[in-house]
């Protein structure tokens, strides 16, 4: 697979910002990006049903478990570099402390940050990292 890929809710709001948010600070390109209702979700969930659940974020890199929940933001961090890798101090915090966080918030992320009709089609420089 080469690059990590993360595997985002295409019709969030935040989600689909978050996926900029990377982009912008990302410009050497070290992920790419996958919706989870495309083909290549598809087949990570295939080889990882309990991935089936999840409606978020999903950080899938080589020859690791995929990442979800507060996991996924902290392995985001970390490819992002300075100063966003000083997230992973969170690590700190007890996982189920991380994951009840990140799940309040994801149980309301589209109240605060809307839902689109359909995947936003990202920008032709970009498009490139995108995998359908």
């Amino acid at each position: 697979m080469g690059k990590p890929v993360l595997l985002y809710d295409g019709l969030c709001g935040f989600c689909d910002r978050t996926v900029q948010f990377i982009l912008a600070r990302d410009p050497g390109g070290a992920m790419n990006f996958a919706p989870l209702r495309g083909e290549f979700a598809g087949e990570v969930v295939r080889r990882h049903p309990a991935l089936l659940a999840v409606d978020s974020l999903i950080l899938v890199a080589d020859s690791a478990l995929p990442l979800v929940k507060a996991d996924a933001v902290l392995g985001i961090a970390s490819y992002l570099g300075w100063p966003w890798k000083a997230v992973g101090v969170l690590r700190i915090v007890p996982r189920f402390i991380r994951d009840l966080a990140y799940d309040l918030f994801a149980r309301h992320r589209y109240r605060l940050f809307g839902r689109y009709d359909s995947c936003p089609i990202p920008d032709a420089a970009v498009r490139a990292r995108f995998i359908p």
